[in-house]
């Protein structure tokens, strides 16, 4: 698998607590947006969700794609072990937030896979993000012909592709 890399002269890291009751989201995109920051590589420190949707991604049977994600799963209201996420553009422009976490759900039993952070919704306390501002640098979903998805990759500042 190819590593595509980038640098920028600069970077920012700071700490934010997302909003209870919105959506993982829109508590990211507004927070980080009012930072002026629209790429980001951000770790989430604990917390609980009123609500939680999630999806895994096996390997896919027919072999189009290096992985086929699930339908979303809904966990219910969960408590988040540890995540991380990652700020982007999706296709159309708009901020794309791609999240992977390890969680309980309300009976105490660990799971884990890719949050739907548009469905997935911040309790009554708010959740602590380390971030990792990628000033000069924009994520952006475009398809791979290696695993045949769309995947956030990185465009701008200086480039140090490894084959």
């Amino acid at each position: 698998m190819r590593i595509h890399s980038r640098s920028a002269r600069q970077g920012r890291h700071f700490r934010l607590s997302l909003r209870p009751g919105a959506s993982l989201h829109d508590a990211l995109v507004g927070a980080l947006a009012g930072a002026g920051v629209a790429s980001a590589s951000m770790t989430l420190l604990g917390g609980v969700f009123s609500h939680l949707d999630y999806c895994t991604a096996p390997p896919d049977p027919e072999r189009h794609r290096v992985v086929a994600y699930t339908e979303p799963i809904s966990a219910g209201p969960a408590y988040l072990i540890f995540g991380n996420a990652t700020l982007g553009k999706a296709d159309g422009g708009g901020a794309l937030v791609h999240c992977h976490a390890a969680f309980c759900d309300e009976r105490g039993e660990p799971l884990g896979g890719h949050i739907i952070a548009q469905t997935t919704i911040i309790g009554p306390v708010p959740v602590p993000v380390l971030v990792t501002a990628l000033d000069g640098i924009e994520l952006r979903a475009t398809y791979d012909a290696e695993t045949n998805l769309r995947l956030l990759q990185p465009h701008g500042a200086q480039d140090h592709d490894a084959a």
